[in-house]
């Protein structure tokens, strides 16, 4: 089987739980931002929200987007380390049905997790336990499988870990041997300031479309206007597709500057925001929608997955709900 895009990331069992700020302050978690936990803080945060309703679903940031390139009917694999447990098994079940390809066998210790606190104002709030999930490695990408796709998708987490930028970096290279398009997302503003000149030799080199948000663009350029940034960053990248929240994004391709118009939504949790843009946008410029159209499709998945809680879409999309979103 083909795929349209090959995803390599962390595997993560997230965990939704709605709370106030009161519960941020008494817990003493930064607000708004992913910080990186250990077993024993993971536990301690789950034990103070043993009163609040807990939503599951599997996730990671790349996971988010494979997941939602399947639900728009495209062709699909994840490279991600799980765990042997309940957590694990779940996760990789959770997949299966989806239809995505996993061949990477689970190891014997705890899949990763993310507690995910959502506060009334919409804002995500993210404690991430890597787990067994950091422990994926150049070993574990298999070059007959990247060969197989269109695009691959590496997520930029990948990068603070030796192990998972190993893995990152082969499949990187798998896919420039195969003549397989290689997709990069930033994921994070600190992993720029913790690895700027990698992800400028990856942008300047094998990456053909980098996806980023304002800030992080910022980062990466210096400059303060986004378009300005776009451009920056696109004399060195094929394509760019810079998000800007609710005001939509910036698609550069072929030297034009593509505006696409954000989706008016009632945010209820912008978790995957980024993450569902990302997978329209694949979905479409690997299913023969222009970027144009692509940018819009993404635009819309983005607008469905902020109106409700988690980082999915509500249900799958038929080609037919994909086309009336479009025209």
């Amino acid at each position: 089987m083909d795929y349209d895009v090959f995803g390599v990331g962390n595997a993560i069992m997230d965990l939704q739980v709605q709370c106030d700020d009161a519960f941020l302050e008494k817990m003493g978690i930064e607000k708004g931002v992913m910080t990186l936990v250990d077993e024993q803080r993971q536990q301690e945060i789950l034990a103070a929200l043993s009163d609040h309703k807990v939503n599951y679903c599997s996730g990671g940031s790349a996971a988010n987007t494979i997941v939602g390139i399947a639900d728009m009917g495209g062709s699909a694999a994840y490279a991600c380390k799980t765990g042997a447990d309940a957590f694990g098994r779940q996760y990789l079940d959770e997949m299966n049905e989806l239809g995505i390809t996993i061949e990477v066998p689970q190891t014997d210790g705890q899949n990763g997790t993310c507690v995910v606190l959502i506060t009334p104002d919409a804002q995500r709030t993210m404690l991430t336990n890597l787990g067994i999930s950091s422990s994926l490695d150049a070993d574990d990408i298999l070059e007959s499988e990247v060969a197989k796709a269109k695009y691959i998708y590496v997520e930029g987490y990948l990068f603070a870990g030796d192990s998972t930028k190993a893995a990152a970096l082969q499949a990187i290279e798998y896919a420039k041997k195969h003549n397989v398009k290689v997709a990069l997302t930033v994921s994070d503003p600190f992993l720029i300031h913790l690895f700027k000149d990698q992800f400028q030799q990856l942008i300047e080199g094998p990456v053909d479309l980098l996806f980023c948000n304002e800030e992080e663009a910022k980062a990466l350029t210096g400059f303060e206007d986004p378009i300005d940034c776009a451009q920056e960053i696109h004399k060195h990248c094929e394509n760019v597709a810079l998000t800007l929240g609710k005001k939509g994004s910036i698609i550069m391709h072929q030297g034009e500057t593509l505006p696409i118009e954000g989706v008016e939504a009632e945010a209820i949790d912008t978790t995957g925001a980024g993450d569902m843009y990302a997978a329209g946008v694949l979905y479409g410029i690997t299913n023969n929608l222009s970027w144009q159209k692509s940018g819009h499709l993404g635009s819309h998945a983005a607008g469905m997955v902020v109106s409700q809680l988690g980082a999915r879409l509500p249900g799958a999309l038929t080609e037919e709900a994909i086309a009336q979103l479009l025209y």
